[in-house]
């Protein structure tokens, strides 16, 4: 084990002749020595003031003490103030040197000294390393922040994390912005659309010797929405109604952003009518309101109704029209028992018996009509229970074409007597294509129509 030896100095023999007042004990042990020598607490004080000499690359706060037409002088706490020529005052921008005044506290970068022994500052060089720090925390982090398109060209888009350029390659630029690419101008300009747009996105890669910074938006947007699903999903409730706007389209339904997350509204919930494609009835960017019809916790989904929020054409149906009434259908479908039609006013189909098509007798639907047409009908029976609509073309002619006819409901006990009469009908339809038969005695004559 070391000893320690104590001696006892003259006042008068102490470093720089400085007069400690008393007598100070010394160790040969160099840890004590370090942190009880004076001159360790003098270095500490100078070090504590800012007294230090200031090396390149060094960042510290200074204080501005005066503003000069191309220069400012800036306090660093050394021996004299540093110097911030135009050049650097160039790179910071007019804008944020307009910004700058008289005791504003600013981070420098120290440059160098010059030949005269001033040291040369840059305000927009701290700044600068002050952000790609900021950058690299970011992209340890993979945090997403938002951003402001600030310039571009043909690959991509510009976003600023402060002075440091980051950019946003097209390939990690959202479906949204991809959209708005322009096709019909310079591939200069396929990105005007975006300047000024704010944008989240984070940061991807980084490499600072090569002044390397690489954003998406793509990968921002999915993490963002995954975080909004989640809180959606927790919050969300079935028959709840919102707002959104059509974020995408598929050939089973279209995409909907409720905010960050996106539901799903399946083809036959988009409308009452039949349709095969939802470009039929929404566009991306629209703005609609949706009904919450499932939320889905464990699978993560979430399904909306955009006809739910519109009335039920058969109620619609039932409340306005009648039997007997004309409507206009156009020609939907032909099958080998009829035709479908679909009313022009309300989205319901109904049925054109192959018997109701015509008053001569027909092997096929085609032989009188084809999908597309439009056509006067008329009204024979209302099923809105079981949303059933019958039509009929032939009872829809001019009146002086038409016999009168009685519009009571057939009742149920004699429908096969109803049968009997329609395949009796049908055996005679060639002598009344000649004109009408003669009738028994016992029977009244119809009134002509």
């Amino acid at each position: 084990m070391s000893t320690q030896t104590q001696t006892t100095m003259d006042p008068t023999d102490t470093p720089f002749g400085m007069d400690l007042g008393e007598d100070v004990p010394l160790f040969q042990d160099e840890e004590v020595f370090a942190e009880d020598h004076p001159m360790a607490q003098l270095l500490q004080e100078f070090e504590e003031a800012g007294l230090l000499e200031p090396h390149s690359g060094d960042i510290r706060q200074g204080v501005i003490v005066e503003k000069r037409s191309s220069e400012l002088l800036v306090d660093i706490g050394y021996k004299s103030e540093g110097i911030v020529t135009s050049r650097e005052l160039d790179r910071l921008g007019p804008e944020e040197v307009a910004k700058l005044s008289v005791g504003d506290v600013v981070p420098v970068y120290i440059l160098r000294e010059d030949r005269e022994g001033n040291v040369l500052l840059s305000i927009a060089r701290a700044r600068a390393e002050e952000d790609w720090k900021r950058a690299e925390a970011l992209l340890e982090s993979q945090e997403t922040f938002v951003g402001t398109v600030s310039g571009y060209n043909r690959g991509g888009v510009i976003i600023r994390i402060g002075l440091v350029r980051g950019f946003v390659p097209a390939s990690q630029l959202a479906s949204e912005s991809q959209a708005q690419q322009l096709t019909d101008v310079d591939q200069e300009e396929r990105w005007a659309r975006l300047m000024g747009k704010e944008m989240r996105v984070k940061v991807i890669d980084l490499d600072r010797k090569r002044n390397r910074l690489i954003l998406s938006e793509r990968l921002a947007m999915r993490e963002f929405r995954r975080q909004q699903k989640e809180k959606l999903l927790e919050e969300l409730e079935e028959g709840a109604i919102m707002e959104g706007v059509v974020s995408s389209l598929a050939d089973f339904g279209a995409f909907v952003n409720l905010g960050g997350a996106d539901g799903l509204v399946h083809l036959s919930e988009l409308s009452w009518e039949r349709i095969s494609h939802p470009s039929e009835v929404v566009e991306i960017g629209q703005k609609v309101q949706v009904q919450v019809i499932s939320v889905d916790r464990e699978r993560k989904r979430i399904g909306l109704s955009l006809r739910r929020l519109q009335p039920e054409p058969w109620t619609v149906v039932a409340e306005q029209y009648q039997v007997g009434q004309i409507v206009r259908g156009i020609i939907t479908k032909l099958v080998n028992f009829g035709a479908f039609a679909r009313l022009v006013d309300v989205p319901v189909e109904g049925l054109i018996h192959i018997s109701e098509l015509s008053h001569q007798r027909i092997s096929h639907p085609k032989e009188v009509v084809s999908p597309g047409e439009e056509h006067e009908l008329r009204i024979i029976r209302i099923e809105p229970e079981r949303k059933r609509l019958g039509l009929s073309l032939k009872q829809a002619l001019p009146e002086e074409e038409t016999v009168e006819v009685d519009w009571e409901p057939v009742p149920l006990e004699e429908s096969g007597a109803a049968e009997t009469g329609s395949a009796a009908v049908e055996e005679a339809a060639p002598e009344l294509a000649e004109g009408p038969a003669p009738l028994p005695e016992s029977e009244e004559e119809p009134v002509a129509g």
